[in-house]
């Protein structure tokens, strides 16, 4: 009896372990969703795009595909959902704490942080974080100022980094969603600005 007992509770373990392999990092989202957060933060104020008629443009609804709606894991058969299903697409950055930390960046950055990306006294690090590259660019009277902006920074950089994978649902997404930002911070940055690669500094 405990051994045809045994049977149903493996299987119910073997398919719980298949589940999980099916979750996966959904790299493009989240590069998309960066991109967003990224320019928004270091891209000069710009107004909003205006349609011919005067009004603003509004980005169109994405209409779900055909394809969303007859696709079928014969996981449902026996009441499991397919686990990859909670990683698609609607990659989320618009939560109320993300939004505060982004707001707080992006007047940071306007404010105390841009014009040492100009000078050179600031890179973006590998790490995602900033860092100060050159402290003899920043005058005498600045460096307080600036270093505790740069650490003000770095620490809602590593937030925002948190708060988006819990967002998603995925805690352990953290070190992979400060991968895509890295990239992202060094292909967003202006014409002269410095970053780290392979441990040597760069200039775009």
């Amino acid at each position: 009896m405990r051994r045809w007992f045994a049977v149903p509770v493996a299987a119910t373990l073997l398919l719980s372990a298949c589940v999980t392999i099916n979750v996966y990092f959904p790299a493009a989202e989240a590069k998309e969703a960066a991109k967003e957060f990224v320019e928004k933060v270091i891209n000069d104020a710009a107004p909003p795009a205006q349609t011919p008629g005067g009004g603003m443009a509004l980005r169109a609804p994405v209409q779900p595909t055909r394809e969303s709606h007859l696709a079928f894991d014969p996981l449902m058969l026996i009441g499991i959902s397919p686990a990859y299903a909670q990683s698609q697409p609607d990659f989320n950055i618009q939560t109320p704490a993300i939004r505060a930390i982004q707001s707080r960046m992006e007047q940071r950055f306007d404010n105390d942080l841009r014009p040492h990306f100009d000078s050179g006294a600031l890179g973006f690090g590998e790490d995602g974080l900033v860092v100060v590259r050159d402290a003899a660019a920043i005058a005498l009277k600045d460096r307080v100022p600036v270093n505790t902006a740069v650490a003000d920074e770095n620490r809602d950089r590593k937030a925002v980094y948190r708060e988006i994978a819990v967002a998603n649902g995925h805690p352990e997404w953290e070190g992979q969603i400060r991968s895509v930002f890295a990239k992202q911070w060094v292909d967003s940055a202006k014409s002269g600005w410095w970053y780290q690669r392979g441990g040597a500094w760069k200039q775009k």
